[in-house]
């Protein structure tokens, strides 16, 4: 990387299901790179031309990368974002991947009302989220932190629920699990580092314009 960082805007795009609409998305605002895709070998991709950098990361990292300004900007869930706690400015929200953080239970455990699981464990990738969604109920939760499939977590009696994204509900069903409150709904957002958005704000702000028109024209 022989050009400083202060020419290129560079940009964290989550590996998985947000990444090829991101790119879409930047692409649309002519922001792309030969051989963008979230397989390729080489995590970060130039485009010398344009001067804009992408680095391919792990979701849960994509808000890191931009709050110590390894990234200026980075396109990343709401859920991942918010569960984070990163200090980052949110952008725009982009509407896409759309899905919902919820609370399930085994069909046949269910109970009367939310509080008579107070005292049980949870398993979840979510724990900051589940623990303030919780308090505000004034419930004392044990907390389980997987990474993997979280559904396997009452199945294997680890614990009583989970608390984990919702896209169609059909992972659900087929584990024999039912809903039993939602949390927060979630889309990808623009995010970006506090002090790229002060030094690089007029790339920035005209990215933000050219994508608030692309979304305009798509609804």
């Amino acid at each position: 990387m022989e050009a400083t960082s202060s020419e290129y805007l560079t940009i964290a795009l989550p590996k998985g299901k947000l990444f090829s609409l991101s790119a879409e998305l930047l692409a649309k605002a002519h922001l792309s790179a030969d051989n963008l895709s979230e397989d390729s070998r080489k995590l970060v991709i130039e485009n010398e031309r344009d001067k804009v950098r992408f680095i391919i990361s792990k979701t849960v990292d994509v808000p890191t990368y931009v709050e110590y300004g390894a990234a200026d900007i980075g396109i990343i869930g709401k859920d991942v974002l918010t569960e984070s706690g990163r200090d980052v400015y949110e952008l725009l929200d982009l509407g896409f991947g759309k899905c919902h953080l919820m609370m399930a239970v085994p069909s046949d455990k269910r109970r009367g009302r939310l509080t008579d699981y107070a005292h049980t464990r949870v398993a979840t990738k979510f724990p900051r989220i589940a623990e303030q969604f919780f308090a505000r109920h004034g419930m004392q939760m044990e907390y389980v932190k997987l990474n993997g499939s979280i559904e396997l977590g009452p199945i294997v009696g680890l614990s009583e629920s989970i608390v984990d994204i919702v896209e169609t509900g059909r992972t659900l069903k087929e584990n024999n699990l039912t809903e039993i409150v939602s949390i927060m709904d979630a889309t990808a957002r623009l995010i970006a580092n506090r002090v790229s958005f002060r030094l690089k704000f007029a790339r920035i702000h005209r990215l933000m314009e050219d994508i608030e028109e692309i979304l305009k024209k798509n609804h």
